[in-house]
């Protein structure tokens, strides 16, 4: 998952940094970032939060990297 990489470090985040806003260990980051391993929904959730971005975006099903509009601001 490149954007998982990419985003990360556009953020100027370390691993580290994102395993203690998240919980999600280390060596799993790297894992999911180099591919090994899926992230959970849980995890993509934690990590699109971190990161203000969708799960789309962190899935790869869009290269647009805001997030969508909260629900309660949509008419």
């Amino acid at each position: 998952m490149n954007h998982l990489r990419s985003i990360r470090l556009s953020r100027r985040l370390t691993q580290v940094a994102a395993y203690m806003a998240t919980g999600i260990d280390q060596s799993l980051l790297s894992k999911y970032e180099r591919g090994v391993r899926v992230p959970s929904t849980g995890d993509l959730l934690r990590l699109a939060e971190l990161y203000r971005t969708s799960l789309d975006y962190l899935m790869e099903r869009t290269d647009v990297i805001d997030p969508y509009p909260p629900k309660f601001m949509q008419k």
